[in-house]
């Protein structure tokens, strides 16, 4: 896949058949979209395009809204739509200017004179431009004056799926994993750099490795205990996550999140992992004692070797 970052001045695909929108946690119903973008493509012979938007529209027209959590960094919802065999990706800064862009100009600016747009793929209900004035019927009257075709992904399609990116968030602040990773057709993930913790978990004979989460935005889902698998050096290992205060060892309010890998015993300061999500083991506790704490640290990796054991 072709990534082209802020830029209109790019080769322009073959035959390009585009869709638009912030694609957030690429999930499946994102993924009826897509496969109906590349399925068309290869009808017509063509390329794929998607283009979506940087920062998210959210954080330029909102800019005082604190609730704003985001299931992706751009860098990963590149990886997935490369994954899911997207040709192209355009992906436009958002700004305040970019915000007042009319429906209009937003067709003859990027989807005629920059990408030379062929075929217009987009969901049902899809609005875009300035205050959401575009819809399907001024896509529809536009392709017909500068020459693309637009087809609408019908509702039955995508609400068979049932999926969006707030029921997403929604079962990750619940810590709902099943869920969450049911909707998205893959495995919630975290990325973070391996920073010095306080050295507690080694105390207890779970050394963890301590991640600062590289995006500020990213969703991070309830506290608790988890069983995950970890990308480290290479390797997929398996792990136990835990994301919280940790009210047994300290009074701090600082949420963190720490990682025991099973079997591995590396220093790996600095480096960067990624966390993925595959059941949650329990909620966080207080224990009267790190003896109670130690046996629940022990019982919880009995069952995390036992989920883990068929991936």
């Amino acid at each position: 896949m072709k990534i082209h970052h802020q830029s209109l001045s790019f080769p322009r695909p073959k035959q390009p058949v585009v869709t638009t929108g912030t694609f957030d946690g690429v999930h499946l119903g994102h993924k009826t979209i897509i496969d109906r973008l590349i399925e068309s493509a290869k009808q017509m012979n063509g390329e794929s395009v998607v283009i979506t938007f940087d920062p998210h529209p959210r954080q330029v027209l909102y800019p005082n809204d604190q609730s704003l959590k985001l299931l992706q960094s751009i860098n990963d919802k590149a990886s997935r739509l490369e994954a899911l065999g997207i040709d192209h990706l355009l992906v436009l800064k958002f700004d305040k200017s970019f915000s007042e862009l009319s429906s209009e100009d937003f067709i003859r600016n990027i989807l005629v004179d920059a990408v030379g747009t062929k075929k217009l793929v987009v969901g049902y209900d899809h609005h875009f431009g300035k205050n959401r004035e575009g819809s399907f019927e001024s896509l529809r009257k536009q392709g017909l004056i500068h020459g693309f075709s637009v087809e609408e992904i019908p509702a039955h399609d995508i609400d068979q799926v049932a999926v969006s990116s707030t029921a997403i968030r929604k079962a990750l602040s619940l810590g709902e994993i099943k869920t969450a990773n049911n909707y998205l057709g893959y495995q919630y993930a975290l990325t973070g750099e391996v920073i010095q913790g306080n050295q507690m978990g080694r105390q207890l004979g779970f050394p963890t490795a301590n991640l600062r989460i590289s995006h500020a935005l990213k969703l991070i889902p309830a506290s608790g205990v988890y069983a995950v698998t970890v990308q480290v050096q290479g390797r997929t290992m398996h792990g136990m996550l835990n994301i919280g205060y940790r009210p047994t060892l300290t009074n701090d309010n600082e949420l963190t999140c720490e990682v025991h890998i099973l079997d591995f015993s590396s220093d790996i300061y600095g480096e960067t992992l990624q966390v993925q999500f595959v059941a949650r083991i329990r909620d966080e506790k207080r224990f009267s004692s790190k003896d109670e704490l130690v046996n629940q640290l022990q019982e919880d990796q009995k069952l995390v070797v036992k989920l883990l054991s068929n991936l």
